[in-house]
């Protein structure tokens, strides 16, 4: 049974490899993606204007009509000082077409006192790679592998990594017993090593071992001091990525989730967008979001700085229609079911941010890690490889003598 399992654990390890190296290395960098997007483009994220800040949703419509190929979608409502205002905006519907406009950005900055302009930018753009666009290109890499549309879809990539996941969730489990010590016969001498003796060895490093044995102990050890952390990384990838197709019909089989309208409403395919009727909702706290795709408002609500999220599940979130204004549901972080916490949960457990900066660091450096475990277990497969090739060499040649 070992001998089987040791099978699966090798080419569950090498069909995950090359993906968990490249998923790895981003997520890594990404735990700082807004630090880093920060210091590549000062002349994005930087307002000098002295002043009081000007109405973000009149900014919105000052930028809809410098733009009217485009739709403000995401409007952040409170202004930090010192900083842009990064509005969110989504191709029209050309009416003498019937097709969505190409207006080759995204996003916009603006000077929140001026109202300038101060760039604009495609977020997540496959090329050209520029200091504007690497941060979110890493970060669609991350979960996406940037792979294109095909056959009317464009999350192909999406559902890949996600099936990578659910392939590294459970080999997680095949790995960690892999580490167990082999069961010895009851017959055994008396006074032998007790159980945890046989294993203690695998959580250790053997430094002074030979390349060999440094790179297998290098991925047994890490592999099981940091297991918990593995198997959560490779459990929320999983939930992430397959969240309407496997697990939130799964979730809501076994337990209730509490539904949002993201969750029980269908989105449109492009080119086809359900137009919003009026915005007639109070200023909100965080900021406004409006999504095409389901014609649903999305307000958050949280205090000015804090829009990266510093920790916990997220903020609240109200939902409004974006036909009649009418309220869809809300989202209050740490409430509701076990499950619909859970669900909350997801996001925040993944990227570390559910325990502030110590959980980004350490979700850095688990990035390193799980591409280390990667390498690592790749060498001893080719190790092991290529032992059986020299052996099987030999074999021949003995009995050819």
């Amino acid at each position: 049974m070992r001998a089987a399992w040791t099978l699966v654990h090798r080419y569950c390890g090498l069909l995950t490899a090359a993906f968990l190296i490249v998923s790895g290395l981003t997520g890594a960098v990404i735990s700082w993606d807004h630090e880093l997007d920060d210091l590549l483009n000062p002349h994005l994220m930087e307002a000098r204007t002295p002043g009081t800040p000007q109405d973000a949703l009149a900014l919105a419509r000052q930028v809809e009509a410098r733009h009217p190929d485009v739709r403000v979608t995401y409007v952040p409502l409170h202004a930090e000082a010192g900083k842009s205002l990064a509005l969110g905006v989504s191709p029209r519907i050309d009416p003498a077409t019937h097709a969505l406009t190409e207006p080759g950005f995204n996003q916009v900055f603006v000077d929140p006192v001026s109202g300038a302009e101060l760039g604009r930018r495609e977020w997540g753009a496959v090329w050209p790679i520029t200091r504007e666009t690497f941060v979110s290109f890493l970060y669609r890499l991350h979960y996406t592998l940037h792979i294109p549309a095909m056959w009317g879809s464009d999350r192909w990539g999406i559902w890949l990594l996600g099936a990578i996941a659910l392939v590294w969730t459970f080999d997680c489990f095949v790995g960690f017993y892999l580490t167990l010590p082999v069961r010895r016969a009851r017959t055994a001498a008396p006074g032998g090593k007790s159980w945890w003796q046989r294993w203690r060895p695998a959580w250790n490093v053997r430094w002074q071992g030979g390349a060999a044995k440094l790179n297998f102990d290098l991925h047994r050890a890490f592999s099981l001091w940091t297991w918990i952390v593995l198997f959560v990384l490779a459990f929320t990838a999983f939930s992430l990525n397959l969240y309407r197709e496997v697990f939130y019909p799964v979730m809501q089989t076994f337990t209730r989730v509490t539904p949002t309208p993201f969750d029980t409403r269908t989105p449109v395919a492009p080119p086809q967008a359900i137009e919003p009727r009026g915005r007639g909702l109070d200023a909100p706290v965080g900021s406004l979001y409006y999504s095409p795709e389901f014609g649903v408002y999305m307000v958050s609500l949280f205090a000015p700085g804090d829009d990266h999220g510093t920790g916990g599940v997220g903020p609240a979130l109200l939902y409004y229609d974006g036909t009649d204004g009418r309220l869809l549901g809300e989202r209050r972080p740490w409430q509701g079911t076990a499950a619909d916490i859970f669900v909350q949960a997801q996001f925040p457990l993944h990227s570390g941010r559910i325990l502030g900066l110590p959980g980004r660091i350490l979700i850095s450096c688990m990035g390193l890690v799980v591409a280390m475990l990667s390498v690592t277990g790749v060498i001893i497969w080719w190790r092991k490889r290529a032992s059986r090739v020299v052996a099987t060499q030999r074999q021949a040649v003995a009995r050819g003598a």
